[in-house]
Formats: C-alpha cells, structure tokens, sequence
C-alpha cells in the first residue's frame, strides 16, 4: 500500500499532467508532515554520545573525560545517524544564512563574519513551506536582521516575519546570543517585534525557548490541526557565556512535564523562579580526570568552565527529549520530522576568566579543527533525524550532505520542487533508505584573521595554521582545503576523508592526484559567484571552459509541469516532452507545460568579462557551470531588464537556462551578451550546441 505522502505526490502529479493549478495545502494536508529543525549553536560533531563521546567514555582513559547526551543518543537509535553532514561555514551567521535560503557560501548574500547583515530577500525555507500551506515559526537566535528602523516592517530590513516566518520569538541581533539569561545579562527579547524583555525575570534561554516551541506546536495543534507546520528552533547554547542553568530540568517532558510556558509576568516558564547560573548538573558536579596523565597522584574535579559546558550541552539534550516527547503525547509525532544538528564546530569562548578549550572533551570529534576552521572539525558537524514510520530506526548514512540540502529535502516532502537557485539536492532517499541519492555539491569558502589551534590532538602541520582566506571543495571521498589563500595558483591540500578523517595525510605530492588537483581549481571557480563584501584572491580569474567529447549545433529543451509557483528544480519531474532548439526559443508546447529548460553549451569567442542581459514576460534563472548569473526569478519584475557578468575564458562553458511561465501566454525571452568594449547583442545560434 502506498504511504500517504506517496499518494500525495501522486495527486500533485495527475494535477499537473492535468493542467490543474494545485495549491499541495488545499488538496491533501494530512498527507504534509510536520518539520522541526533544531540548531545548537558552537556544538561539535565530537559534543553528541552516538557521534564521539559514547566512545570516549568507553574508552575509560580518565585523561579524556566525556559527557552525556541520552536523549539525542535516542533521538539517533529511533532515526537515522548522518554523520557527514556539514554546515554551511564554520561561524554561526553565514552558516544560517546559507540553510535558510538553501545556497552554499559561493552564493549566499552573508559570508566571512557578516553578523547582523540583512538576509537576502529571496525564497528562503519558510516562504517555499508556506506555499505549500504550512504555518511557520522560528524561535531563538536570529542574527541576520539587517538595519533596524522604525521605517521598516517589524522594525528590521530582514526581521524573520519579513522573510516567510508567520511568528517570532527570540534574540535578533547576534550579539544578544552571547549570554543567556535576557533580563538579567540586560539583552533585548522579541515576541514578534516587540521588546518583551522586561516580564521574563530568571528565564534561561534554553528552557525559555523550548518551552515557547512547545506553546507553539500545541497552540498549531489545537487551533489548525490539519494544518503541517514548519518550526525553525534555533538555541543559542552552549555558544559563548558558559551560564549554568536556574535549576533542575523538570521531571517527565511533554504535555505534563518539562519544561512548561506559564505566560505569568515574572514567572513565564516553570524553571524561572530558579537562581540564574545555580545548578550544575549532578553527573559532572563531583567528576573527576586524570589531569596529568598519572594514575598514580589523585584526580582532579573538573574545572568549572567545562562543569559549565557539559551541564549547557546536557540542558539542549534534556530539552530534545523534552520536545519529542510532547510530539508523542499530541499524537504527531510519526507525521514529525525532526532533524538535530549544529551551526559549527565547536568554540573556545566561554566568557570567563578560563577558556572553554574544545578538546577537554573532545568536542572537534575524530578531526581537527574548531569554529573558524575549514578543517573537518570546523564544518562537519553531522546531523541526527527522525521520522517514526518513516525514516527506518537505528541507521547510519555513509551519505555526504549539507545545510543547503534541507531546501530541497523540505520542499520534496511537502510536496512541492524546491527553487531552482538552490544549490542542495533533496536528501528524502537518504532519510528513507530508498530511491537514487543525487550527490551533494560540498562547497566552503570562509575568511578570517587568527589560527588553528595548536591543541596537541590535532596533526603538526595544522597546529598554530595560519587561517586568513580559506577555501574547500569535496569531490567523492577527497576533500580539497587552502588555508591562508594567496592567489588562485596555491594549491590544494588533498585529503582521502574517508580513510584519513582527520586529515593527516596531503596527497597533493602524489603525482596520481595533479588530475584531481586541476579538477578541484577548475570546479571552484565554475559553481561560485564573487561578492564584493567578500573579496577573494581567486575573483579576478576566468572560469575555464570544457572540452566535450562531441557537440551538435542547438540547445536540448524539457518541458514539464510544476505547481510551484517560481524556477524549480525538477530532476524527480518527468519531461512532458523533449526536444532541440537552436536558441532560446519557447516551443509549441501543450498548455499543459509551464517550466522550460534549455541546456547544453555556449561558445565563447575570447577570454574576457561577459555581460549576460536578460529581459522576460516570465521567470527565469541562468546558470553558467553551477554559477547563478541571473536570477530573474523572486521579485523580477515582467519585462525589465536584468544583467550579470562573469569572467570566462575562450571555449564551450556549460550552459543551463530554465524558464517558467506566468499566467497563459507564451513568454518571450530576450537574453543577450556582450564583452567589455562591445555593445549587447543577442546570442547566435552558432554559439549553442549540445
């Protein structure tokens, strides 16, 4: 029997053949489960029991001590490990900007260490999951508001409820995220976009922001229980101040238990008439290491800032098992998608007179690197889901992915295709364990003064490395990493991450990998687009061209139907029908078809900068190699003219133009070129082939 998401998908496909607009949330809304993301902030893959610390303990070398995760250590046994998942940058800003509007760092509007930058204002998570019906919310640390006036709506250029979220509660500047207790720590606390700070005495942001989440699915719940929903929890711990929490957690979770939203000025949430920065858990309060490596002399207690970061990661535990036990209890929770992750690796702040040094525990895991590093632990920060019913309890994924993969996963399991501007696939045959899984494009690119660490853990030749411009690309099980970038010709460090995880290794020397190592300086330059807020050393070069075995004159089209209302993706969609053009032509077409897509190759005649301009009664999106040159899509007004450049050199580049229709007429499509000291003209069929 088919599930009912099948069936879903099924209906959405019959009304497409059929020519019917479908809005998915009007036609089969049980059928659309729930989505919750959870994001720890500064948590390392090393941090989670199943990951590294299970392990650690096991061990039983009283010089590395470990901690504690139960309830993702469930969490993980009832769903599916995913232990290669990587952020999107190794600090918290860009990294969120990349998951919310499903791009990686060589198309995201926020790089490098843009905190409090306005998000682009583009299809971003909430607006596509609103399309297809779903009610949205985000709570916790924001950080990507832009400026704040009161000229703007919600007070911020790019408030969340200005970027798809229907309501907001939480820190909106970066800053406020430092430390945890709003009223106390003097930080401004928004319920939508007002400043409600002053009722919330003795709230611990964990708690507080877990118990408005579970106020909020309840509130869904109750009042539109046909109705999915898509919750963005974004925690602020344990980055930064190392602040114990007021109290113990609450016995039993959920409905009945945990902690609760109370809505009393003074006393909003259950654990508030605790002492702020009191209670350290029981497990670390007396434990003990072997801090000189001795069995011999006594063991020493813990230091307090490590008390302090195993009771803070130990409260985002409690408050997982928290959240998924009131899923149960409202009778939702095999129709809930949950997936657990972080936005980097881990931190050495702790905001006290003593460092919170990330391998006391371990937490970069198996690989070098913290927060700010492009080594695997600076990135790698896997990811936990579950879907009871689903997604096939107590797997493990040898599947590579990142951030800007759940764009397309959650637009897939809602039932619509994702924007074409995306840079993920959908992860849905990862998750349930059937299907083709494309593969994930794994692509970093990050700046910033300082150093690796020179913890004794990590190899010698990346202790004390000099950070600066960075840049990373894996391809299969290689991974290519530049630290302190120069120019375009530095070469990559090459590393098997499979077999050599914590990058110890450089193959580069090894004559067999200069084709890899050509492929990698090459693929870089051709799925990436420069930032003036960002520059890099390698922004002035000339993507390089590609020599196919055999070409034919003309470009091949697929026309398919999509209820989606922008340029989307459509590998799961079947072509209607096929065919050859010799230029962007929209065919004859049944009224049926409302997306075209033109691929193949443009010849350039010469090295030089290139002007594409594009003028369109629809929506379009171009990408030349896997670089987004125009976006005429989000926004684009009918008609007007839009304009990319890019640097190429002379040869055949890859070139991939979609276009959807809007209303019922037949678009026209204008695109034109020009290099530097010539006037646009339209493209010749002589420089299509496919």
């Amino acid at each position: 029997m088919p599930s009912q998401f099948s069936l879903f998908c099924s209906t959405l496909a019959l009304a497409a053949f059929a020519g019917t607009t479908i809005r998915p949330a009007q036609a089969q809304p049980k059928t659309q489960p729930n989505i919750i993301f959870v994001l720890a902030d500064d948590l390392g893959y090393g941090d989670i029991g199943v990951f590294h610390q299970n392990a650690r303990r096991a061990a039983n070398d009283r010089s590395r001590p470990a901690h504690f995760t139960p309830n993702l250590d469930i969490m993980a046994a009832q769903g599916i490990q995913i232990p290669q998942h990587y952020c999107s940058s190794p600090v918290c800003a860009p990294s969120r900007a990349s998951f919310l509007l499903g791009v990686h760092q060589g198309h995201a509007n926020v790089r490098d260490n843009q905190f409090d930058k306005v998000l682009e204002d583009n299809y971003t998570l909430p607006r596509v999951l609103k399309q297809a019906g779903y009610a949205t919310a985000c709570i916790g640390k924001w950080g990507l508001q832009g400026e704040e006036s009161p000229n703007q709506p919600n007070g911020f250029a790019s408030h969340p409820q200005n970027r798809g979220f229907d309501a907001y509660f939480g820190y909106i500047p970066h800053a406020a995220g430092h430390a945890h207790y709003p009223k106390e720590d003097g930080k401004r606390l928004f319920d939508g976009s007002k400043n409600v700070v002053a009722a919330y005495d003795g709230c611990y942001t964990t708690d507080l922001f877990t118990a408005r989440a579970k106020k909020w699915i309840t509130e869904q719940e109750t009042v539109k229980p046909k109705q999915p929903f898509f919750l963005y929890l974004a925690y602020d711990t344990p980055h930064a101040k190392l602040e114990y929490p007021p109290c113990p957690f609450p016995t039993g979770g959920g409905s009945r238990g945990g902690v609760q939203w109370l809505g009393t000025p003074g006393h909003m949430i259950n654990t508030a008439d605790g002492k702020p920065d009191s209670y350290c858990h029981p497990d670390y309060v007396t434990a003990t290491w072997d801090d000189d490596k001795n069995p011999v002399t006594p063991k020493k207690t813990w230091p307090d800032v490590y008390k302090r970061y195993a009771t803070d990661v130990r409260r985002i535990d409690d408050c997982v098992g928290d959240l998924l036990t009131l899923l149960k209890d409202l009778k939702i929770d095999s129709n809930t998608l949950v997936v657990f992750t972080s936005d980097n690796g881990p931190s050495q702040e702790s905001y006290l007179p003593e460092n919170n040094e990330a391998n006391f525990f371990g937490s970069f895991g198996p690989f070098d690197g913290i927060k700010r590093d492009l080594w695997e632990g600076g990135i790698r920060v896997g990811a936990i889901a579950r879907w009871p019913g689903r997604v096939a309890a107590g797997r493990v994924s040898p599947t590579p992915s990142a951030f800007w993969d759940w764009m397309p996963t959650f637009s897939e399991v809602a039932g619509l295709p994702a924007p074409a501007r995306s840079d993920g696939v959908s992860l849905l045959p990862t998750l349930q364990g059937r299907g083709t899984q494309n593969p994930s494009r794994l692509y970093f690119e990050y700046s910033v003064a300082g150093k690796t660490p020179a913890y004794p853990e990590f190899a010698p030749a990346h202790q004390g490395r000099v950070r600066q411009q960075m840049q990373a690309l894996r391809l299969g099980d290689y991974i290519g990493v530049r630290y302190n970038i120069a120019s375009h010709a530095d070469q990559f460090e090459i590393y098997n991450i499979i077999k050599d995880p914590q990058e110890t290794n450089n193959l580069a020397k090894d004559p067999k990998f200069a084709a890899l190592q050509q492929q990698l300086h090459d693929t870089v330059l051709g799925l990436r687009r420069p930032d003036t807020d960002a520059p890099r050393p390698y922004d002035d070069e000339f993507v390089p061209s590609v020599t196919p075995e055999h070409t034919t004159k003309g470009l091949t089209w697929n026309a398919i139907q999509q209820p989606a209302p922008w340029v989307a993706q459509t590998t799961a969609l079947k072509p209607l029908s096929t065919g050859l053009t010799p230029r962007l032509l929209w065919p004859k077409l049944s009224p049926q078809a409302n997306e075209i897509q033109f691929s193949g190759f443009i010849e350039v005649p010469k090295d030089g900068d290139y002007t594409f301009s594009l003028s369109t009664s629809s929506k379009a999106l171009l990408r030349l190699h896997e670089a987004i040159v125009i976006d005429a899509d989000y926004g684009y007004q009918p008609g007007s003219e839009i304009k990319g450049i890019i640097k190429l050199k002379a040869g055949k580049h890859p070139f991939n133009f979609s276009a959807l229709k809007v209303g019922t007429t037949v678009p026209t499509l204008t695109l034109k070129w020009n290099s530097a000291g010539s006037l646009p003209q339209e493209i010749s069929d002589t420089a299509f082939s496919h």
